[in-house]
């Protein structure tokens, strides 16, 4: 078994993804409706093989940017936040918040709902490497030994959640 460690680090221009959101401080308190131009790094930690490589990235970089895709040009909503609540009618998806004080409208069709908290770059983060998950666990030969998913809101500022193989 090679035992050479390498770093992989993809974050090529076209990972990104625009996207509406606001964040939730608490039961009453919330940020206005607005956008990012978000963008993804993610690092892979993996034994290099005996030709000289570690796997092919190509197919990794593939499946961030059909992620950042499916996330682009929406507006997303966290479905697991203790105080927001999501109701479904017809072509609307309605956001009650504060109590059901304030009832947001979107279309469905511009909207994504996501299995988070929050829609935070922490949460974000965290919801972008479960789905790397599922192939990596998949394909156990890549020999990946940790990776960190970056999520940027802008310059400079950002979330990161990781995984290591046990």
């Amino acid at each position: 078994m090679n035992n050479q460690l390498t770093k992989i680090e993809l974050f090529k221009q076209a990972m990104n993804f625009s996207a509406g959101h606001f964040t939730i401080f608490s039961e009453s308190e919330r940020e206005n409706l607005h956008g990012h131009s978000f963008s993804v790094y993610v690092m892979f930690e993996a034994e290099v093989t005996n030709n000289g490589m570690t796997f092919d990235y190509g197919i990794y970089k593939e499946i961030i940017l059909n992620i950042c895709q499916f996330l682009d040009e929406v507006f997303l909503l966290p479905l697991k936040n203790p105080y927001l609540k999501i109701e479904e009618f017809d072509e609307y998806i309605y956001a009650l918040f504060n109590g059901g004080k304030e009832k947001i409208p979107f279309l469905k069709r511009d909207v994504k709902l996501l299995p988070v908290r929050n829609i935070t770059v922490e949460e974000l983060s965290h919801w972008f490497l479960q789905k790397l998950l599922v192939y990596v666990q998949e394909n156990q030969e890549h020999l990946i030994h940790t990776i960190e998913v970056k999520i940027f809101s802008g310059p400079g500022q950002s979330g990161s959640s990781f995984w290591s193989k046990k």
